[in-house]
């Protein structure tokens, strides 16, 4: 265990070792995505998908393996007796920091399928790191603003449309798809800038729910919903690998997936849509108060 070094030699250990995992694992997933990308056949789809999860999954416990031998933090976790690698998931959480993504991949990790992201379109250019998103799938985003959409028309529903893509290829190996619905970090000049009515929260967005529900349909066995909270104050990236994060929270609950009746009249995107607005804005509420009480209890 390398938790008594000095904080900075800490995160300089914990970034190379971090490193060193990409660079292993990130070639033979690139490799393996290549005979997809060449044999572009649903038969060979549901041969290398599968392992490419596999792949991957070994990747995050190596990024567990580093963070278990740098970091003491206390992990406090409860929800996740149920769950299970075979089944499809629509999995939700708070976003705070860049560090949500390595605590969900380790708690979930091999309990649910592989969690696919929804990124910028801007992150397929990170060295590496992009590559592998694009090897594994994860839809990337344009996320353009109404004033940019109102002036360039001709890119409205282009997101809707990667959505729906990728949601049909996750319907042929059990997916978690994975949305942060808040759609950015928390930060409290965001909560300001858009009035929103959460203490912890920002406000959030049906959008990516309602068409991940439409694509998929019935192959979602159950939502996953999860909240994270730093009881001791949110952390950067670089305040992580030092090991300055004494304490994490991360409470799950599995739920039922929000389905419209059979017989309902009308448009049923627009209904489905409605749904998902409701449905998510009194999840928010409980996710609120849920986060008063965790955030309640600091480490002394």
């Amino acid at each position: 265990m390398l938790h008594f070094l000095p904080e900075p030699i800490k995160g300089v250990v914990a970034s190379t070792l971090m490193l060193l995992n990409i660079l292993f694992w990130v070639p033979v997933l690139l490799l393996v995505a290549t005979v997809k990308l060449l044999l572009p056949f649903r038969r060979v789809r549901l041969v290398i998908d599968p392992l490419l999860l596999r792949i991957a999954e070994a990747w995050i416990a190596g990024n567990s393996g580093w963070m278990r031998l740098t970091q003491a933090m206390h992990w406090e976790v409860s929800g996740l007796q149920t769950l299970s690698p075979r089944q499809w998931y629509l999995v939700i959480c708070n976003h705070q920091s860049w560090v949500d993504i390595l605590v969900l991949q380790h708690v979930l990790n091999r309990r649910i399928p592989l969690l696919k992201f929804f990124l910028k379109k801007q992150l397929i250019w990170v060295p590496i790191m992009g590559l592998a998103w694009w090897a594994l799938e994860f839809p990337f985003m344009r996320r353009h603003s109404e004033a940019f959409l109102q002036k360039h028309p001709q890119e409205r529903g282009k997101d809707a449309a990667t959505t729906r893509a990728a949601c049909e290829k996750y319907a042929l190996v059990p997916t978690s798809v994975m949305n942060f619905v808040e759609g950015t970090r928390l930060t409290r000049a965001k909560q300001q800038g858009q009035q929103s009515p959460y203490r912890h929260l920002l406000k959030p967005k049906a959008g990516g729910i309602s068409l991940a529900l439409e694509a998929m349909g019935e192959k979602f066995g159950a939502v996953l919903d999860i909240t994270i909270a730093y009881p001791d104050g949110t952390p950067d990236f670089w305040q992580f690998l030092q090991g300055r994060l004494p304490r994490v929270i991360v409470q799950a609950r599995t739920l039922a997936v929000p389905r419209l009746a059979a017989n309902t009249p009308g448009d049923t995107s627009q209904a489905l849509r409605a749904l998902c607005e409701d449905w998510i804005n009194q999840l928010w509420v409980d996710k609120d108060a849920l986060l008063d009480k965790l955030l309640a209890n600091k480490t002394e």
